[in-house]
C-alpha cells in the first residue's frame, strides 16, 4: 500500500507519534549505537530540538495493509534519544516527532547513503565552534556539556584545544601536526610562547618533547615540594598552575618556582621551630636535603621504661587492636567506621611504643636535628647530632693515656728515664697505682701485649669479642679511645656517590639496624666490654658483621685504581650470593634516564627479546625509557656491574672456611 493510498503524499513532513516510529528491518547501520552517542543526541535535542527530520516508510503487514506504524530508514539514533528521553520521563510516548514519509527510494540504499556520503567535520572546527560558543554566547563549560550530552571536562579539552595558536590550528589541520601534538602546545595559552616552542622543535617531535619544552622552567604538581605545600596553599598564595587536562592526573604544573620554594623554607623551618619547642633540642635545622657533610657526631635514643598508666593503655589498645583484627579477618572489605578505628588504634599504638626509647636528657640539652623534605613529599625528622663545639670534654682516657703526677719524695732510688725522657711514670689499674717509668711501661707493656697476642690467637671465640668490641668502640662512640685491638675501620659515605640512596628500601633497612644497635649500648664507653661479652653468640656474631659490613667499599671512582680490592669486592659478593635485585630496580631514575639509547635497547633485548626492542627502535630517549622501564618492571634484568657470577662447583662457604680453619690448640 502506498503513501498516497493512505493519504500520506510521498515527501510530506509529517508529526507522528514517538509509540508509532519503529526502527526498519532494512536499516543499512546493523551495529547498535553506543551509549554515549545516544546520551549526547538526547542532550541535544533536549536543548534545541530534533534539528533534521526522520525519513519514514509507513509499516505494511504480510498482505499489504497498514499496521499505523511507521519504519524508521533514516535517524534511528535519534528514535533512541527520544526513548531515551521518554524512560526519563522528559516526554510522553505520544510525543510527535517531526519526519518525512519516502516510499519512492529503496530503504537500505537511502540508509547506506546517509551513513556513508556524510563527511564528519574535522576537530579543528569542532574545538574553535566549541569555543565560539563559550565566548560570543557565554556558554560555561557545564552548560556546554549538557546541551551535547558530554562531560564537562571534554568541553573543557575542546575549549583548551580551540584557544591554540591560529598558526598550529592551521598546521594541524594541514597535517604537519597531529593531534597529540596539539594537545602536548595546548598545556598554555601563550601564543607567542606555543609558536616560539615549535621553532625550536626538531623534526616530528613527540607530544612529550613539546610538553617538557613548554614546562622547562615549571615544577610538576606529582614534584615533593608541591606534594608538600599543597596546591591549595600554593594558590592562595598567589600561585598559578599550568593544567594540563590531557594526561591521567590533570595535575599540571606550578609556574612561580620561587614562591614554591619560599612556601617550602617556610614550612620546613616551622616545623623545625616546632619540634625544638616539643622535644627540647638545643638547634634544628630545616634543609630540603639532608646534609650530608655536616661533620658531627650522632647519638641515638636508648630503652626506657613506660610509665604505669602508659603501659597500661597500651595494653588496652593493643587488645582492642587484637580484638578487631580477629573480628574482621575474614572480611574482604572493613566498614568505614572500623577501619577508621584500625587508624586511631595503630596512631595511639605507634605513639606510645614511641615513648619506650628515648635520648639522654644532657644530648637533647647540647644536641640538635635536621628537619628535612623527604622524597615522597613529607617531612623527615633526623636526631640527635652533636656539634664538635658542645661536645663535653673527654672525661676518661685509655689506661696508655693515664698520666698521675709523682711526688719528688716517693721516687725510692727508682732510675732516672735515659734519654732524657721525662722521669714521671704512668699508673693503671693493674700496678695498683705503683709508680713506673715511662720506660718501664712501654717494656712490660711491650711484653703483655706479646702474650696477650700468643693467647688470643688460640682463643678465636674471644679474638671475635675483642674484634667487635674494638670495631663497635670506633663506630658507636667518637673520639673514646676504649679499644685495644689495632683495627681501625674506614667508613665510606655512600651518599656521596649516589644521591637518594639513604631513601632506598635498602638505606632505610641499613638505618634502622644502626640505629637499633646503638640504642642498645650503653652512653658509657668502658661498659662496651661488659656489652660485647655478655651478649649471646649468635647476636655477638650479628654485631661483628655488622660493624664489618660498615666498613665495605666497593665503590669504582674514576680516579681509583684498586683492581685488587674490585676483585676482593666480586668475590665478597659471590660469598654472601649477593642478589642486587632485592635492592636496585632499573627505572628512569636510576639507569634509564642516564644511559644511551644504545644501552636502553641493550637491556631491553636481554631482558624481554629482541621484538620488543625493536618497537622502540624509533622512539625518542624519553619516551623510550619510560616504556623500557614498564618492560623491565617484571624482570630480574641488571646491568653487568651489578650482577653476581655464580662459579662452577662453589659450596657453602661456611663449610669451606671451617674445614680449611687451623685447629685452635698450639702443638705441645
Amino acid at each position: 500500500m502506498s503513501a498516497k493510498s493512505m493519504g500520506i503524499p510521498d515527501g510530506t513532513e509529517v508529526r507522528i507519534p514517538l509509540s508509532k516510529l519503529k526502527k526498519s528491518p532494512k536499516n543499512a547501520r546493523k551495529t547498535p549505537h553506543s551509549a554515549a552517542a545516544i546520551e549526547a543526541l538526547a542532550a541535544s535535542i533536549a536543548a534545541k530540538g530534533i534539528l533534521q527530520n526522520l525519513v519514514v516508510e509507513p509499516e505494511v503487514d504480510e498482505e499489504g495493509a497498514a499496521t499505523g506504524f511507521f519504519c524508521v530508514t533514516i535517524g534511528e539514533g535519534k528514535r533512541l534519544a527520544q526513548l531515551l528521553r521518554l524512560q526519563r520521563k522528559e516526554i510522553r510516548k505520544s510525543e510527535p516527532i517531526r519526519c518525512i514519509v519516502d516510499t519512492a527510494n529503496d530503504p537500505h540504499e537511502i540508509s547506506l547513503d546517509e551513513n556513508v556520503t556524510r563527511e564528519k567535520m574535522h576537530p579543528a572546527d569542532e574545538f574553535e565552534a566549541f569555543r565560539k560558543l563559550a565566548d560570543e554566547r557565554g556558554f560555561g563549560a557545564e552548560e556546554i556539556a549538557a546541551r551535547f550530552g558530554v562531560t564537562a571536562h571534554v568541553v573543557r579539552q575542546r575549549l583548551r584545544l580551540g584557544a591554540v595558536s591560529p598558526k598550529l590550528m592551521q598546521l594541524y589541520r594541514g597535517g604537519d601536526l597531529t593531534l597529540e601534538q596539539l594537545m602536548a602546545f595546548a598545556i598554555t595559552d601563550d601564543h607567542a610562547r606555543q609558536e616560539a616552542i615549535y621553532e625550536r622543535l626538531p623534526f616530528d617531535p613527540d607530544a612529550s618533547t613539546i610538553r617538557r619544552l613548554l614546562t622547562e622552567t615549571h615544577v610538576a604538581a606529582t614534584d615533593r615540594r608541591a606534594r608538600f605545600v599543597g596546591l591549595e596553599a600554593y594558590t592562595e598564595a598567589g600561585g598559578t598552575i599550568l593544567r594540563d587536562l590531557f594526561t591521567e592526573d590533570r595535575g599540571g604544573y606550578l609556574e612561580d618556582v620561587s614562591l614554591l620554594d619560599l612556601l617550602v623554607t617556610a614550612r620546613l623551618n616551622r616545623e623545625a621551630d616546632s619540634l625544638r619547642a616539643a622535644e627540647g633540642w638545643k638547634w634544628t635545622e630545616a634543609h630540603l636535603d639532608f646534609p650530608h657533610a655536616h661533620g658531627m657526631r650522632r647519638v641515638y635514643p636508648h630503652p626506657v621504661e613506660l610509665s604505669a598508666e602508659d603501659r597500661a593503655a597500651l595494653q588496652a589498645v593493643q587488645s582492642e587492636f587484637d580484638r578487631l583484627t580477629e573480628q574482621h579477618q575474614t572480611a574482604e572489605e572493613l566498614p568505614d567506621d572500623v577501619d577508621a578505628r584500625f587508624g586511631e588504634l595503630e596512631a595511639e599504638i605507634e605513639r606510645l611504643e614511641a615513648k619506650q626509647q628515648a635520648f639522654d636528657a644532657t644530648d637533647v640539652a647540647r644536641g640538635g636535628a635536621f628537619v628535612v623534605l623527604n622524597h615522597d613529599g613529607t617531612v623527615r625528622v633526623e636526631r640527635g647530632f652533636i656539634r664538635p663545639g658542645d661536645e663535653k670534654p673527654e672525661a676518661e682516657s685509655g689506661p696508655e693515656d693515664y698520666v698521675e703526677a709523682r711526688d719528688e719524695d716517693d721516687r725510692d732510688g727508682e732510675e732516672d728515664a735515659p734519654d732524657g725522657e721525662d722521669d714521671e711514670g704512668a699508673s693503671d689499674e693493674e700496678d695498683g697505682h705503683q709508680k713506673l717509668s715511662d720506660a718501664l711501661v712501654r717494656d712490660l707493656t711491650a711484653h703483655r701485649t706479646l702474650g696477650l697476642r700468643l693467647n688470643l690467637s688460640e682463643q678465636p671465640d674471644v679474638a671475635i669479642v675483642a674484634v667487635a668490641h674494638a670495631l663497635a668502640a670506633q663506630i658507636f662512640y667518637l673520639g673514646a679511645n676504649a679499644h685495644v685491638i689495632g683495627i681501625q675501620p674506614v667508613k665510606c659515605d655512600l651518599a656521596a656517590h649516589a644521591d637518594g640512596i639513604e631513601d632506598t628500601p635498602a638505606g632505610k633497612a641499613w638505618s634502622d639496624r644502626h640505629a637499633n644497635w646503638a640504642r642498645q649500648m650503653s652512653k658509657d664507653a668502658g661498659a662496651l666490654w661488659e656489652f660485647v661479652a655478655e651478649l649471646d653468640h649468635d647476636s655477638r656474631m650479628a654485631l661483628f658483621a655488622h660493624c664489618v659490613a660498615l666498613t665495605v667499599n666497593a665503590v669504582k671512582l674514576p680516579f681509583d685504581r684498586r683492581p685488587r680490592a674490585l676483585a676482593a669486592a666480586r668475590r665478597l659478593a659471590e660469598a654472601v650470593a649477593l642478589d642486587m635485585t632485592a635492592y636496585w630496580r632499573p627505572t628512569v631514575r636510576s639507569y634509564l634516564g642516564r644511559v644511551t639509547k644504545a644501552n636502553i635497547l641493550e637491556a631491553v633485548r636481554e631482558a624481554v627479546g629482541g621484538e620488543a626492542a625493536a618497537r622502540l627502535t624509533d622512539m625518542k630517549k624519553a619516551d623510550m625509557a619510560q616504556a623500557a622501564e614498564q618492560l623491565l618492571a617484571p624482570t630480574d634484568w641488571l646491568p653487568a656491574l651489578l650482577r653476581t657470577a655464580v662459579p662452577q662447583g662453589q659450596t657453602d662457604l661456611q663449610s669451606e672456611v671451617h674445614d680449611s680453619e687451623p685447629h685452635s690448640q698450639a702443638a705441645e
